[in-house]
C-alpha cells in the first residue's frame, strides 16, 4: 500500500478554492483522482462525488466528508507549511480530512469490508442545500452501509453521535407611546428582561449515554426591535438556539423551550414562540461492532460531539455514524486554522486498521 505525502495532498486540496455552492472546481479535481485509482466505481450527483468498492464483502463502510468550506477571512489565499504543519482556509474543516479519505480511497485496494465514500457539497450552509441529504431524498441506496465515519476534525478521537439545534423566534408585545410620555405605552423591549434572566440563569442539562456527556446550551443570538428615537416600541423579537442531547426528540426539545419560557410570555397581549427550524441529534451508537472497532483503533476513550454534525443526517437514514478525523476542531472557522503531518498520519492510519481489520 502506496501512503501519500498528506500534508502536501492537503495543501493541494487547501489551494482548490470551495466556499459553498462553488465546490465544482474541487468535485473535479477529486473525481479525477477517484477515477484514475481504477478499482472505484465512481458516480457524480451535481458536485457530489461518490466512489465505491464492489469487492462482495459481508459489509461495508461508509466515509464522508464535505467539500465546502466557510468564506475566506482575508483576500490572499492558498495555503503556508512551517516545518510539519499546514496553514490555511479548511485546512482543518475539512480539507485535511478529505485528504486522509481520498488517499485510503485510492490506496487501499482489497479492503476486508466493501467501503464507500462520499464527498458532499454545502456542508457550511442551510440544510437544504446539503448534498448529502440530497443524497439521502434522491438516492438512499447511495448510502446503504453498515456503519459510517464523518471525517469532521475531532482532534484524532472518535466524537460519539451528535446534539440536535433548534432555532427560536420568541415575539414580545406592547404598545407604542411617546417617549416622553412613556407611562402611556408598554415597552415592549423592557418585557425582555425576564426572559433574558431565565437564559442568564440557565443551568445546562448534562445527559451520559455509552459513557460521553452531552451538556445541553440554550442562548439568545439575535435582538431586534424599535421603529423610532422618539418612540416607545410595541414589539422585540429575541432568536433563541438550543442545543439539546441526542436523547431528545424535536417535539421534547421544543416541549422544554416552552416550560423555560412559559412564565415570560403573555400568550394573552399576543406573544408568540416559534420554531424557526430544528433538526435532531444522534445517539452515540458505539455499540456497533464496526464503530467499536474504531474507538479501539484510536486506544482512547470517545467523547460527546456538542455540535451538530451530518452524523445526524446519516442516522436518520439508518446509517449508525461517528465523528473522527483530523485538526483541532476549536481551530474551525478561525483564521487561524492548522494541521500538522502527524495528525494527518495518525488518523489515516487508524482508518487503514479499520479497513484492513478481519470481519
Amino acid at each position: 500500500m502506496v501512503v501519500t505525502d498528506l500534508l502536501a495532498l492537503t495543501a493541494e486540496l487547501v489551494d482548490i478554492p470551495s466556499v459553498s455552492h462553488s465546490e465544482s472546481a474541487l468535485a473535479d479535481h477529486v473525481e479525477t483522482g477517484l477515477r484514475n485509482a481504477g478499482h472505484l466505481a465512481v458516480d457524480r450527483f451535481g458536485d457530489t462525488v461518490v466512489a465505491r468498492t464492489t469487492l462482495g464483502r459481508d459489509r461495508r463502510l461508509l466515509f464522508a466528508g464535505h467539500l465546502d468550506t466557510v468564506p475566506p477571512f482575508t483576500e490572499t489565499g492558498g495555503h503556508r507549511i512551517d516545518g510539519e504543519t499546514l496553514w490555511g482556509l479548511g485546512a482543518v474543516d475539512m480539507k485535511g480530512g478529505l485528504a486522509v479519505l481520498l488517499d485510503l480511497a485510492r490506496s487501499t485496494r482489497q479492503p476486508a469490508v466493501d467501503a464507500t465514500y462520499i464527498f458532499y457539497t454545502c456542508e457550511e450552509v442551510e440544510r437544504r442545500h446539503n448534498g448529502l441529504g440530497h443524497l439521502v431524498a434522491e438516492r438512499p441506496d447511495i448510502l446503504a452501509a453498515d456503519a459510517a465515519i464523518l471525517a469532521e476534525p475531532t482532534g484524532g478521537l472518535v466524537e460519539a453521535g451528535c446534539q440536535g439545534t433548534m432555532r427560536i423566534e420568541v415575539t414580545l408585545t406592547g404598545r407604542r407611546a411617546h417617549t416622553a410620555r412613556p407611562w402611556t405605552g408598554v415597552n415592549a423591549v423592557h418585557r425582555l428582561a425576564p426572559l433574558l434572566r431565565a437564559l442568564e440563569t440557565y443551568e445546562p442539562r448534562r445527559v451520559l449515554l455509552d459513557g460521553c456527556e452531552y451538556a445541553e446550551q440554550f442562548q439568545s443570538v439575535g435582538v431586534n426591535a424599535g421603529v423610532a428615537g422618539n418612540v416607545v416600541p410595541d414589539e422585540a423579537k429575541i432568536t433563541l438556539n438550543f442545543r439539546f442531547a441526542p436523547d431528545r426528540t424535536v417535539d421534547t426539545a421544543e416541549d422544554e423551550v416552552r416550560r423555560l419560557l412559559g412564565d415570560t410570555l403573555d400568550p394573552a397581549t399576543g406573544d408568540r414562540l416559534v420554531v424557526v427550524d430544528a433538526v435532531a441529534g444522534a445517539p452515540p451508537a458505539l455499540d456497533h461492532p464496526l464503530l467499536a472497532d474504531l474507538v479501539w483503533a484510536t486506544g482512547h476513550s470517545p467523547r460527546a460531539k456538542v455540535g451538530w454534525t451530518d452524523v445526524a443526517t446519516l442516522f436518520a437514514a439508518g446509517v449508525p455514524a461517528a465523528n473522527f478525523g483530523p485538526g483541532d476542531p476549536l481551530l474551525a472557522h478561525t483564521p487561524d486554522e492548522h494541521v500538522s503531518s502527524a495528525e494527518l498520519t495518525s488518523v489515516r492510519d487508524t482508518l487503514a486498521r479499520i479497513l484492513e481489520k478481519p470481519s
